[in-house]
């Protein structure tokens, strides 16, 4: 499927290096068919000796050599770079989305190009644990959308979906969601740490408490709610914890949280239309 493929990436940043960590630990394509491009001269020096592959500072010699091109840049920098690369991207290539927000008819638009795969993956795809939402246009080849999803199935699991308008959901939900989840273990270890506890051994303890109660929902397969009632003794530990977070408006706070970055993603999806049509 990917025998004498390059796969570039516009864009080299976190996200980008997830992508291509996935990538090489599956053995997809080797190491000198990933070509990179990036500003940055030091980022690019990284990722050639930490992964062996190909770089560049020019967008348009990765855009001219990629038969999977993989745009992973800001969507505050979308327009300029797809007006710079747009003569660039070969006719049978695919093209790879993961720009915030960035919606399909734009980079469509943007490139001159039809067959494109809009894509929300998240940072522990370079784990192979990652969460990827994705979509395509009719123009993507059998031969693209399978490599696409063999791509996005190598950084974890994936789910395609034909309505769009799911990726800024999922943006906001999966894609943000490694953020939500990495301040409550910082809360969780510094509450550790203000009763008493050393930080190295509260971030032990948190960090393998969530991965024990991950494990709980997989294997069980139950509803949350049953299983925090499982946990929880009327008038105990459990009870009096859950009653100050309830309180203190936790579920909804977290809600209005993942509901302002779906708004955010769908401003940066309105920024980039209006951009383009600059």
């Amino acid at each position: 499927m990917f025998q004498d493929t390059t796969i570039g990436f516009i864009g080299s940043g976190n996200m980008a290096e997830a992508m291509i960590k996935g990538i090489l630990h599956k053995e997809l394509v080797p190491p000198p068919s990933i070509f990179a491009a990036d500003p940055r001269a030091d980022r690019l020096a990284y990722l050639a000796e930490g992964y062996g592959i190909r770089t560049s500072t020019n967008n348009r010699e990765v855009a001219r050599a990629a038969d999977v091109l993989v745009l992973s840049i800001k969507p505050q920098v979308l327009a300029k770079v797809m007006k710079g690369i747009n003569l660039d991207v070969r006719a049978d290539a695919l093209v790879l989305s993961i720009v915030a927000g960035a919606r399909i008819k734009v980079i469509v638009k943007g490139l001159r190009h039809a067959a494109v795969v809009r894509a929300m993956p998240n940072t522990p795809g370079q784990f192979g644990e990652g969460m990827t939402v994705w979509t395509s246009t009719p123009h993507v080849t059998d031969r693209q959308w399978d490599q696409a999803q063999t791509i996005l199935r190598a950084l974890g699991k994936e789910i395609w979906m034909d309505d769009e308008g799911y990726l800024d959901m999922a943006t906001a939900l999966s894609g943000t969601g490694p953020a939500y989840v990495f301040l409550f273990i910082e809360a969780l270890i510094d509450a550790g740490v203000h009763m008493g506890f050393s930080r190295h051994v509260a971030q032990e303890m948190v960090i393998q408490t969530i991965k024990g109660s991950i494990k709980v929902v997989e294997e069980l397969n139950r509803h949350p709610a049953t299983l925090r009632n499982m946990v929880t003794s009327p008038g105990g530990t459990s009870a009096a914890a859950l009653y100050e977070l309830e309180k203190g408006g936790f579920r909804t706070i977290l809600s209005k949280a993942v509901f302002a970055a779906y708004r955010r993603s769908v401003e940066l999806g309105d920024a980039s239309e209006a951009a383009i049509e600059d």
